[in-house]
């Protein structure tokens, strides 16, 4: 972008005339969008503090694949400058019942539960930055949470400043130029109350996102991320759009 300055002397005359070239720095992110609410309140974040957005979905085996479709939707309502949605089989692993593994618990358990995929954030991220690496992007987002969360160690702060030095390291950008990508956390240490708030004030439209670990056409409301969502909707003391008047 370029700009004019003309300058005048004491008669009125221009006297002078300057080109100023400006560069505009295009400020650009990825994030890590699976549909769930935590997800969608980071992607409505992170996209009023980038200009480009691109958002990162996976199908990892997931038992049913509702979060994938309310994660293309709410892609679309952001405006992503891209989309991706690439298929990693970790139900070729197992370890966990959210890729069919035993069954979702209905209860509290005691401990990590089976829902926790081995690694799956690990997983992710390093894919996130490999696509950071290629568009240019200075952030990754997460929407990790340690407070009002079922206890999955890839979810803590201590992991999140681990794994962000360990993939730095392994970027040619960062080695060659110095410039680093920092992985953006912006609700992980909010309650979910609040993270419903945050939502709310930047018109997440709640009923395209899914946090149910089961599918089908309305939520289990009996599994852990459930009962977790629905404490939060009511602490906020207005109903969570998805089981509106059931």
């Amino acid at each position: 972008m370029e700009n004019t300055i003309r300058c005048k002397d004491a008669r009125g005359k221009t006297s002078l005339s300057i080109e100023i070239e400006r560069k505009y720095e295009v400020s650009k992110g990825v994030v890590l969008l699976s549909g769930g609410l935590d997800s969608a309140v980071t992607a409505y974040q992170a996209n009023g503090e980038v200009d480009k957005l691109y958002a990162l979905t996976f199908r990892y085996g997931q038992v049913h694949s509702k979060e994938v479709e309310c994660a293309l939707q709410l892609g679309l309502i952001l405006g992503a400058e891209r989309h991706k949605v690439l298929d990693l089989p970790l139900d070729m692993i197992g370890g966990s019942s959210l890729v069919g593994v035993g069954d979702i618990p209905k209860e509290p358990t005691q401990g990590i539960p089976s829902t926790w995929v081995p690694q799956r954030n690990a997983i992710f991220l390093s894919v996130a930055f490999a696509w950071a690496e290629v568009v240019g992007a200075d952030k990754v987002y997460i929407g990790v949470n340690s407070v009002d969360y079922s206890g999955y160690p890839d979810c803590r702060p201590e992991f999140i400043g681990a794994v962000e030095k360990a993939l730095n390291l392994a970027s040619k950008r960062f080695v060659e130029g110095g410039t680093g990508i920092s992985i953006e956390t912006p609700i992980i240490h909010l309650s979910k109350k609040k993270i419903v708030e945050l939502g709310l004030k930047l018109k997440v439209p709640f009923e395209r996102t899914w946090s149910c670990y089961a599918g089908g056409d309305r939520p289990c409301r009996v599994c852990d991320s459930c009962r977790i969502r629905a404490r939060a909707f009511e602490e906020c003391s207005i109903e969570d759009p998805l089981v509106k008047g059931g």
